[in-house]
């Protein structure tokens, strides 16, 4: 096998490498989303054994970013891989941690919905929490999405949801600190929606370094300190903000 032969070689067992990596972080997306979804139906429906469902399978996403993270450290040891390749190792491995934390906030929310189970549901049936839940699990489906396809307009439009989601849950936030304000006895109850909430709103900033991700792939610019309206002024100027990271890190 001559050197150019070897060089393909190399070449196409590194991005079938890449692309074995690639389809388990979404298999382990694809995992958590359902698992959001699930825990927020065991809230609103009142179902105590989903909520534990979801609180018990963590393992299993925990599971996911280990496995994921040593077949990234792998090709880091076997493949050298060059600027671009790099940059898609190091935005794997972010994004498998930030997939990791939607897993336990997703596993708080599955718990608290199993201790509500056990009292009285209010007459809106956590409508605001709902509608939160559905804005935040759409926010992670479009950021996945958009790490599938390597789509920087769709991991933008993604992030930008996160001011919706800092908004509803701020406003769900004040609703309930006027309940216990109003009657002592909710509490309990409401305290245990705040820690829902605050856990929708984690995952919310979870879902936007993932789309922040996609840019850091892409383009090769770290954007986490930079607002979201410079970002795109300079994409579509061609020159993207934010900060240039060395390949070698």
């Amino acid at each position: 096998m001559d050197t150019a032969d070897l060089s393909h070689h190399i070449s196409r067992r590194f991005n079938e490498d890449l692309e074995r990596v690639r389809s388990k972080v979404l298999a382990m997306g694809g995992f958590v989303e359902q698992q959001l979804q699930r825990a927020i139906t065991a809230l609103v429906e009142g179902d105590s054994s989903l909520g534990e469902s979801v609180a018990m399978d963590d393992y299993k996403v925990n599971d996911m970013e280990v496995s994921i993270d040593e077949e990234c450290s792998r090709i880091l040891a076997t493949r050298a891989p060059a600027a671009g390749d790099l940059r898609v190792i190091v935005a794997i491995i972010k994004t498998i941690t930030d997939l990791e934390r939607i897993g336990d906030e997703g596993e708080k929310i599955g718990y608290i919905a199993s201790r509500l189970a056990t009292q009285e549901r209010p007459a809106d049936k956590y409508r605001e929490i709902k509608h939160l839940g559905r804005v935040v699990s759409e926010m992670v489906h479009d950021a996945l999405d958009a790490f599938a396809r390597m789509d920087v307009e769709a991991a933008l439009k993604a992030a930008r949801q996160d001011r919706l989601v800092d908004e509803e849950y701020e406003a769900i936030q004040r609703q309930c600190i006027t309940f216990m304000m109003e009657d002592p006895r909710t509490i309990r109850r409401a305290l245990d929606l705040l820690w829902v909430v605050r856990a929708l709103e984690r995952i919310g900033d979870h879902a936007k370094n993932i789309s922040e991700y996609v840019i850091y792939m892409v383009h090769g610019k770290d954007i986490r300190h930079t607002s979201l309206d410079d970002v795109e002024r300079a994409l579509h100027d061609g020159h993207p903000a934010g900060h240039s990271r060395p390949a070698s890190r």
